[in-house]
């Protein structure tokens, strides 16, 4: 008898789920255990395994298609059982499969304008944050006329949160570009057309104007129907013809940290190399001096000229506003004027920080730095004031029981938030060596949009810069950041006598809404006596 499978729930604040990749195709004999497809949720790519035996009779959605919880996935069966009451009667996901020819004939009967030429791929722009709605095209990396292949950059994207580097998931040869670059466009947007040289693809560019995403809609179904011939594992050909099998997701990971594919032994089914294969897999040193390299050459790369300034003449130079710097000006502004801000200032003796640092330092391959004990400090006090660890909403005030500090990094473009999760359970040094990881992707543009995100209290340090003092503007939805200015030596009195001390500045912004002044006030007194003796944050 037919089981139907369904879009399983893989978070708990899971609704819907995206089919990265599907292991299995139709008519394919499935094992209990056997992994289906890779689904993207809210939070990961994950392993979907069959908990049924048979045969796959039919997919219900599509690879790259999106479906909420609990729609229909798959139905699983023995080989030639009829499962058309089943299609009919108990799917809510798109009916585009695999396995349902029918559906497909009357999608294109319905918008025969939409036909695409065969190999012809409409590339939109993609959704790279969950509060992504826009996207500005920074760079292009290839132009019309360039070949693509399968995992080639073709573009960096502006969010919200930061650029981006996009890749392909098609080969052919970029046909068209639909956002040039600097311009600024909705997700979903023609972004490119990639297909066979020498395609005529006047008027689709048009027809998807028009018609809106019926064109994207064909393209992904035609892409279903060339995969769906083939296996659907992603399998590189090198110089010796050697074929290896490498899941989708752990192909993306090794790119993204430059491995290659070739060093790893997989450890999946017929030796597919898997998410565990690229995760646990240690580098060779020889790859280290091609990194450097590279990054010299792309610094040499990214150096502008000096503008030229006529001496006694009035002159201006108009810069476009980035999409990032767009959105920095939209949320600190609605922070502003929204959440009524006040300020507390506490001065801090850092004489005992400085000892303790100096002999944490000492042990072999350590590193902390002040910024490092400031976290650590602030993430022990939130534990002891939950009320500073919350966000406003109309109807109630949230108490975050767990807390997620987020660093402000300066960039180039402005300022982004990565974020240490659970840093109340973080020592020193996973907090210095998380804030050095996390700040030398951000500058480089390589952190992802979940690094960026559920953050529950922010720390901001001007300190290396000389600042001795500031006040900071809230991350919403956080109710409150941390100013850490710089340490100066100065006289102070210590016993009625005056002797030199070295001494930190710290603002607390506050969002009045969730937090009183007595409360913050308390919140200080509290880190003012971790940050003055560090030895209490190991008790």
């Amino acid at each position: 008898m037919a089981t139907i499978v369904t879009m399983p729930r893989l978070s708990d604040t899971m609704t819907e789920g995206t089919v990265a990749a599907w292991l299995k195709k139709v008519g394919d004999k499935v094992s209990e255990g056997d992994i289906l497809a890779e689904i993207e949720t809210d939070k990961a790519t994950m392993e979907f395994e069959s908990f049924n035996e048979g045969t796959l009779l039919y997919i219900g959605i599509p690879e790259g298609e999106t479906a909420p919880v609990d729609s229909l996935l798959a139905i699983i069966g023995n080989e030639g059982e009829d499962v058309s009451a089943l299609i009919s009667g108990g799917t809510t996901a798109p009916a585009a499969a695999e396995s349902a020819p029918i559906a497909t004939e009357t999608k294109t009967t319905e918008a025969p304008a939409a036909d695409l030429p065969k190999g012809v791929i409409v590339v939109t722009m993609p959704r790279l944050s969950d509060t992504m709605t826009e996207g500005t095209v920074a760079t292009w990396l290839k132009k019309v006329g360039d070949k693509v292949v399968e995992g080639d950059i073709l573009a960096e994207i502006e969010t919200d949160k930061a650029t981006m580097e996009f890749e392909s998931f098609n080969e052919g040869t970029l046909l068209f570009i639909g956002i040039q670059e600097g311009n600024t466009a909705p997700v979903d947007s023609l972004l490119a057309i990639i297909g066979p040289a020498g395609t005529d693809i006047s008027g689709i560019a048009e027809n998807y104007k028009a018609g809106g995403a019926a064109p994207a809609a064909t393209a992904a179904k035609e892409e279903a129907k060339v995969t769906s011939s083939e296996s659907t594992e992603v399998i590189e050909t090198i110089s010796d013809g050697k074929r290896i099998l490498a899941s989708p997701l752990a192909k993306k990971i090794a790119s993204d940290k430059g491995i290659q594919l070739t060093q790893v032994k997989g450890t999946g089914e017929n030796g597919r190399i898997v998410k565990s294969d690229i995760e646990n897999f240690t580098p060779p040193a020889a790859a280290a001096p091609s990194a450097t390299t590279s990054k010299t050459s792309e610094a040499v790369k990214t150096e502008s000229p000096k503008v030229f300034v006529p001496a006694g003449e009035v002159f201006t130079e108009e810069i476009k506003n980035s999409q990032m710097r767009k959105i920095i000006a939209k949320r600190l502004a609605e922070s502003l004027f929204t959440a009524p801000h006040y300020n507390l200032v506490i001065e801090v003796t850092m004489d005992e920080a400085m000892q303790s640092r100096a002999v944490i330092n000492s042990v072999p391959d350590t590193k902390v730095s002040f910024n490092d004990m400031v976290i650590k400090a602030c993430a022990l006090a939130l534990k002891k004031h939950p009320k500073i660890n919350s966000q406003w909403k109309e109807d109630a005030i949230i108490i975050n029981h767990h807390v997620n500090v987020g660093v402000a990094v300066a960039v180039e473009d402005g300022l982004v938030v990565p974020v240490l999760r659970f840093t109340d359970a973080m020592s020193l040094s996973q907090i210095g060596t998380s804030v050095r990881d996390l700040a030398g992707r951000a500058k480089n543009k390589k952190l992802l949009p979940t690094e960026m995100e559920g953050s529950t209290f922010t720390v901001s340090n001007l300190g290396m810069f000389g600042i001795t003092e500031f006040n900071s503007i809230i991350n919403q939805p956080n109710s409150a950041i941390l100013s850490v200015g710089a340490i100066v030596e100065k006289p102070v009195v210590k016993n009625g006598q005056i002797v030199v001390g070295n001494t930190m500045m710290l603002s607390l912004a506050c969002d009045h809404r969730t937090i009183d002044g007595a409360t913050g006030a308390q919140f200080l007194q509290t880190l003012k006596q971790y940050i003055e003796n560090p030895v209490t944050m190991l008790a």
